[in-house]
């Protein structure tokens, strides 16, 4: 990268120099605070939880390869909605009904590829999967379309059409059963919940990784260039390598992660027999390496920053939440675009259900209940402001994550469910207060 010289701040030298080291460092870098202080609430759930089975159950199981790889597959569906819980939230909107259309749509999508499309494709059919798949999107779209118009174009509140939702679907995904449970599901389709054979592998993963990498260095020095010709303020140099090499390193460190995390010795004894391999006497360390759910919702989130960030569509989603009004009055839609909203939203409903089912091998009544509560209480911990406006994607990725490590972490030290909601709702309340000091702060 250039050297440049261009000017890196807009601040006087008196007011950088009263900002302090740390306050000059997070200027100059441009790092969200808020995202540090989400890492650093998640730093300390996993050191807490790991050293409390170091110190009273004599071992600590959070901070190894497996559970952090698991915990990363837990994330995902969740992870997967929260992107769109974002869009909602920041229109001054909320889906109460997003864990109901995740049941449903994953019962469609299990009587379609267990019970209906074998008999004309044939057990096992390559194309079971991608049809099921599509046809599961393609429901929770329409669900959400029906929403975001009864909200957008017959004027009835999102907390009560969704709270609707969340009642006729749920009851709708045991009708279409009739209360069984649909197992086991496609094989193909069972990848994209994760497991063993539902992961890329230590080489896959290495590709992704320098993949990432490449798309860090990318977004920086075009980044940079825009900038400049924009004739905007531009970080200083070291801040830009500090920024990449934080990037990469990031990256470069979950390969490592999920490629230290093996393959159960059950399992590879059973793929040597089907291929032939012979096992040394010392074993065979196969990795997992990334999961494909998570890969999906790695796709997902950048798909959505870009759509957010980059599009006409995430700029009208910014101004109604800013201002219905005055956003209605410059000419946008906003009936129209709110109708959309809630179509994508039930759309990842369904790609969270595919996901979710798979990862089950099963599709059952009890999928996705409670969901909408994890989901909600991700974005707004995320970031995602409940006064509209305000809110990011990797926010509420990383406000899953957190969710999901407060969960898993209850239930490896022996918190019963109980105990697990109570705190739920704990963080949720707080994360709201936390987020209304921040408004009043920045006003």
């Amino acid at each position: 990268m250039p050297q440049d010289t261009s000017t890196v701040t807009n601040d006087s030298p008196a007011q950088t120099v009263n900002m302090g080291p740390i306050g000059r460092f997070l200027r100059a870098t441009e790092i969200d605070t808020r995202l540090l202080g989400m890492l650093g609430a998640l730093m300390l759930i996993w050191l807490g939880f790991h050293f409390y089975g170091v110190f009273f159950n004599d071992f600590g199981a959070f901070l190894t390869p497996r559970n952090l790889w698991n915990l990363s597959v837990q994330t995902s569906s969740i992870g997967i909605m929260a992107t769109g819980m974002v869009l909602v939230i920041v229109t001054r909107n909320i889906d109460l009904s997003v864990g109901a259309m995740l049941g449903v749509t994953a019962m469609i999508m299990g009587i379609l590829q267990v019970e209906i499309l074998p008999k004309f494709l044939g057990l096992g059919h390559p194309m079971i999967w991608v049809l099921t798949v599509a046809v599961g999107i393609t429901c929770g779209g329409i669900i959400g379309a029906l929403q975001g118009w009864l909200i957008a174009y017959r004027g009835i509140p999102a907390f009560i059409v969704t709270l609707g939702g969340l009642l006729v679907w749920r009851g709708s995904a045991f009708l279409a059963a009739g209360g069984k449970t649909i197992s086991p599901v496609d094989s193909t389709f069972a990848l994209l919940g994760g497991g063993p054979y539902g992961a890329v592998g230590a080489t896959g993963s290495w590709i992704v990784g320098a993949l990432a990498c490449v798309g860090i260095i990318y977004l920086l020095i075009a980044g940079r260039a825009q900038r400049r010709k924009h004739e905007f303020t531009l970080r200083p140099m070291w801040a830009e390598y500090f920024l990449g090499a934080l990037g990469c390193g990031t990256a470069l460190g979950a390969v490592l992660l999920v490629n230290a995390y093996p393959w159960p010795k059950g399992i590879v004894k059973a793929w040597a027999e089907k291929t032939g391999t012979e096992v040394p006497p010392e074993g065979l360390f196969i990795s997992h390496g990334f999961a494909i759910p998570v890969l999906i919702l790695i796709v997902v989130g950048i798909l959505m920053t870009i759509l957010m960030t980059r599009t006409r569509f995430g700029r009208y989603v910014f101004a109604i939440g800013g201002n219905p009004e005055a956003a209605a009055l410059a000419g946008i839609n906003t009936r129209w675009v709110t109708l959309k909203i809630f179509s994508l939203m039930g759309m990842l409903a369904g790609l969270a259900g595919s996901v979710a089912s798979a990862r089950l091998n099963s599709a059952t009544n009890a999928l996705g209940v409670l969901d909408e509560l994890y989901v909600i209480a991700a974005a707004v911990i995320g970031g995602t402001s409940l006064g509209g406006g305000i809110g990011t994607i990797y926010g509420a990725i990383l406000g899953a994550l957190v969710m999901q490590s407060l969960q898993s972490g209850m239930v490896l030290i022996g918190f019963d469910t109980a105990i697990q909601q109570i705190v739920v709702g704990c963080v949720l309340v707080l994360a709201v207060y936390l987020d209304n000091l921040y408004r009043r702060k920045a006003k």
